[in-house]
């Protein structure tokens, strides 16, 4: 009878505790979706629920933003299971191969739920406290079957800092009863939007790649956790209905067929309740599974089901906005039911397969670990500049990895040529082996022409892993295992005698890094323009040379090698200044490097992930401090304090007027460098004193005038390159290429059809035969060829780098930055 009373007294306590647990409504001190609630109240509200649900929740933080704003993970499921949820972790990794051991028990299926990637997209984040709500509520029969039968992590803000952005504008400027017309204030967002986190980066591209703090901080824990399934929660258009499954085509190859078959049956769950309160959707356009470092095709790419949801609203939506097309008023408590019901559709598809969700799962990964799919089994990368930071990736991705250990001679395909060639495979040379568990991730990411079956396509269609690296990479037939030894870490000791000077070589991001704070310490750092010799070593041009003389006031060796060892750079001390081959060090072919005053143009009219990716460069990258100025305030510039200005990808035909290119140009030729990127190039073509003209194009064919209208997306498609990857000739002498290697590649996305440069120097172009793989369109093919992509003119005492394609794009291309920084500071 004791033992009884006591369950009865712990059954009330339980009830009591849940009935203290509020409701959104109550929470918030308004009904959800009446108004946008802020960051810190969502996460607070997450805290209370947890508070009040100990037993079946678990918050954690992963991470924090660029601007402080914490990353939270909420883990939800019955009692017992948050009890094990250790144990459950291990076991499901150990069942994979990602952990070794065996695993003791099953694993329930492991579903995590992404809200708001992109911040203006904000219903997900004000949606994902109903979702917390209802599944820890008890009297919810359905949602507490979830809980019985998974473990659900819900990730209710990806992007804090690109939300807050969104919410504290629109909070400031709603009418306080929401206008519903789509030209009132409150619907016209102001750049850069909150779509972006801080450094206007899109988080939703960069799961490959992984250059943000967020997706960093994200992909550590998804790697510890490997989810049966993702979902990924967006918004699109206003005047849009919603998204579901089945995707797009095109699919990436390697998708599996039952992944297909999950992706089908996601869409008939979500039919069920948009059927049944006549909702408005469509299925099987727009959004594809083909690049993988999307939030649904870099999960797939590692097993999961990965699923993308887009509601019509984003940014532009506010609380209300009046559809014409629908004839209705389109509001927030619309897209939170409609969130809130996929959400619900998803737990049930994946509960309804749930033993199957997760045998196929641990199958993926034990065929990829044991039968590797594809042609190569074994990737070589050769030794170089570069390895470091791709070390550090296949870490963050969660690849095994090691050292050759000796010398082997071997046949494989070159990746950037797919070329069979001999190759000697040499003691430092990396193996990445495909007989592991994430291999058909692997085999996707180095793809160096993934092959695509539908050519209208929503992103980058070309990525292979050699040409976004910068790498000398090879694909190998047969299997090789890599050795357990490690490269010695770069350690520049102080020397025992003051050199005459330290060199360093000038080939990755790092070593602009390593000039950088060179430069903001007053060292005076000098470059040879051509290659030399000594000590029967070759340096190539570009080659940095610190010498002592100059820096006599500052702890020269001292400063020198701890800048070095910080930057990963490995110093040759010399101790002449006389070289057997090439310009001795007081030639002047030796120049020396200033710290230039540098200003990037950002505001309306720019692209903003344009200036973002120039930001991130300066002040993530490289840490070299950048002066950002509005761009309706360049007139205002003072020109005299300026070494440099940099007018990222943008529309300048408001912002550059004629007083203004007068204004450029004696600038310039007092000493000024202008780099001008992708559609900032307008402003100059054809432009008095400019050298830059456009391309003679054909005129269109009289067949033009009959195209179908039926056919226009495909018309569209074929006047487009939405990212295909291309072979830049360079001129190897000229500075702007020092460090780029013999093989330079860009992921070109438009044409600008420049012609060449008859005044200045034309560093880089494409010629006939310069594409690589990926889409590109019949029309925009010819625009692609025999046409200028980076050029360099002289005027006065100074000079203008056109860059027609962006070399620091998404901060994926390690070569483009060592451009831009040959850009910046050469």
């Amino acid at each position: 009878m004791a033992k009884l009373i006591r369950y009865l007294l712990f059954l009330l306590s339980v009830q009591s505790a849940f009935a203290q647990t509020p409701t959104p409504d109550q929470f918030l001190g308004f009904p959800l979706g009446s108004r946008f609630a802020y960051h810190h109240l969502i996460i607070d509200y997450f805290k209370s629920v947890q508070s009040r649900n100990a037993d079946r929740m678990k918050l954690v933080q992963y991470g924090s933003t660029n601007e402080g704003r914490p990353l939270m993970l909420a883990f939800v499921s019955s009692p017992e299971n948050i009890a094990k949820l250790e144990k459950i972790r291990t076991n499901h990794l150990k069942s994979t191969g990602l952990l070794p051991g065996t695993p003791d028990a099953s694993v329930p299926p492991i579903v995590w739920l992404s809200y708001n990637v992109h911040g203006n997209e904000s219903v997900s984040a004000n949606t994902s406290m109903k979702v917390i709500y209802e599944l820890l509520n008890r009297d919810n029969a359905l949602t507490q079957d979830f809980l019985k039968n998974m473990v659900i992590l819900i990730d209710p803000c990806i992007n804090p800092d690109g939300y807050e952005r969104y919410t504290q504008w629109y909070n400031r400027v709603q009418n306080a009863m929401p206008d519903v017309t789509p030209f009132a204030l409150e619907h016209d967002e102001p750049w850069p939007g909150g779509r972006f986190n801080h450094y206007l980066f899109d988080l939703n591209r960069d799961w490959a790649w992984q250059t943000q703090k967020e997706t960093q901080e994200r992909i550590a824990v998804y790697n510890q956790w490997m989810p049966h399934f993702h979902a990924d929660f967006h918004e699109m258009g206003p005047s849009r209905s919603y998204y579901f499954p089945p995707a797009a085509k095109p699919y990436n190859k390697d998708v599996t067929a039952w992944q297909r078959q999950f992706n089908e049956l996601i869409g008939e769950y979500c039919r069920k309740y948009f059927d049944k309160n006549n909702w408005a959707y469509f299925t099987r356009n727009d959004y594809d599974l083909f690049y993988p470092s999307y939030g649904d095709t870099w999960p797939t790419a590692n097993g999961a089901i990965g699923v993308t949801y887009e509601q019509g609203g984003g940014g532009r939506a506010g609380l209300a906005f009046e559809r014409e097309n629908e004839h209705d008023t389109l509001t927030l408590n619309n897209r939170i039911s409609h969130h809130y019901a996929t959400t619900l559709a998803t737990l049930e598809a994946v509960m309804s397969q749930k033993e199957k969700v997760v045998a196929e799962f641990i199958r993926f990964h034990q065929d990829a670990a044991n039968a590797p799919a594809g042609n190569f089994k074994t990737y070589v990368v050769k030794a170089g500049s570069n390895t470091r930071a791709f070390k550090n990736w296949l870490d963050r991705q969660g690849f095994s990895f090691g050292m050759a250990g000796k010398s082997i001679s071997a046949k494989g395909t070159e990746l950037t040529s797919t070329t069979e060639q001999a190759l000697k495979i040499e003691q430092n040379d990396l193996l990445i082996s495909a007989y592991q568990p994430k291999s058909n991730l692997l085999r996707i990411l180095f793809d160096p022409k993934p092959a695509l079956e539908d050519s209208v396509t929503y992103d980058v269609t070309s990525w292979g892993l050699a040409y976004i690296f910068g790498l000398k990479a090879y694909g190998l037939k047969e299997k090789l295992s890599p050795s357990t030894v490690n490269a010695q870490p770069i350690n520049n000791p102080l020397p025992a005698t003051a050199p005459y000077a330290y060199l360093a070589t000038w080939s990755g991001p790092e070593d602009a890094a390593f000039l950088a704070e060179l430069l903001k310490s007053s060292v005076l750092v000098k470059t040879s323009n051509t290659p030399f010799e000594m000590d029967r070593t070759t340096y190539a041009a570009g080659t940095l040379i610190i010498t002592k003389k100059g820096n006599e006031g500052l702890a020269f060796d001292k400063l020198v090698t701890s800048a070095a060892n910080k930057h990963f750079v490995k110093l040759t001390p010399v101790k002449t200044g006389f070289v057997s081959t090439g310009p001795d060090f007081g030639n002047d072919n030796v120049v020396a490097l200033k710290a230039p005053k540098i200003v990037a143009v950002a505001g309306d009219g720019i692209s903003a992930t344009a200036f973002g990716a120039v930001w991130h460069y300066f002040e993530q990258q490289i840490k070299y401090p950048v002066t950002i100025i509005n761009a309706a305030k360049l007139a205002d510039l003072p020109w005299n304090e300026v070494d440099v200005l940099i007018l990222p990808d943008g529309r300048y035909g408001d912002i550059i007027g004629e007083k203004h290119l007068e204004a450029i140009q004696g600038w310039v030729k007092s000493g000024g460098k202008l780099i001008a990127m992708e559609r900032a190039t307008d402003a100059f073509v054809n432009k008095t004193g400019f050298g830059l003209t456009k391309k003679f194009s054909e005129k269109r064919k009289d067949e033009d005038i009959f195209k179908k209208y039926g056919a226009q997306q495909r018309e569209d498609a074929s006047d487009s390159s939405p990212g295909s990857m291309f072979e830049v000739t360079m001129d190897a002498t000229h500075p702007l290429a020092f460090g780029c290697s013999e093989e330079y590649f860009t992921i070109v996305r438009d044409a600008y059809e420049r012609d060449y440069l008859k005044e200045g120097w034309n560093v880089g172009y494409l010629k006939e035969d310069n594409y690589k793989a990926g889409f590109v369109g019949k029309k925009m093919s010819g625009k692609l060829k025999n046409t200028l992509i980076i050029g360099a003119q002289e005027i006065g005492r100074g000079q203008i780098i056109y860059l027609m394609d962006d070399p620091v794009f998404r901060a994926m291309l390690q070569k483009g930055k060592v451009l831009f920084g040959n850009a910046v500071f050469r």
